[in-house]
């Protein structure tokens, strides 16, 4: 299993998106478990987003396997998201989603405390997302 065993577990997880375009904060506080699948991890995000004083409910989920030494992160149908080394951290491969691409990277020098960081730029979208993770208690 390698690296990919360390970011098993629960997670504090607070995210604030300033989008630059909307000249506007939002934020997510929620929880993210990591769990031990059949072809690598499961990673699952439930809690709310706080959006012009209101709160919604969201959630989202990945898949995270590990191979030639970097873990790769998966949308949850399958599709190709990201690869980080995890022994550093620093620049996850660039994504291109439609028009919008996203560029970023994991802080892995806390450690048990990660984050990871989004500039994403387009047609339809301008914004930075700054993700933090704290183990669970």
């Amino acid at each position: 299993m390698g690296w990919l065993s360390a970011f098993i577990g629960s997670y504090d997880v607070a995210r604030v998106i300033d989008d630059r375009r909307a000249a506007a904060q939002s934020r997510f506080e929620g929880r993210a478990v990591l769990s031990l699948s059949s072809s690598g991890a499961v990673y699952r995000e439930t809690g709310a987003l706080i959006l012009n004083g209101q709160r919604f409910e969201a959630e989202r989920s990945y898949l995270w396997h590990e191979d030639g030494g970097r873990i790769w992160v998966r949308f949850a149908d399958g599709r190709e998201f990201h690869d980080f080394d995890p022994k550093i951290g620093g620049l996850a491969s660039a994504h291109l989603c439609g028009a919008d691409m996203y560029r970023g990277g994991y802080e892995l020098s806390d450690w048990p405390r990660w984050s990871v960081t989004w500039d994403v730029s387009g047609p339809r979208k301008d914004y930075r997302s700054i993700t933090t993770y704290m183990p669970a208690e």
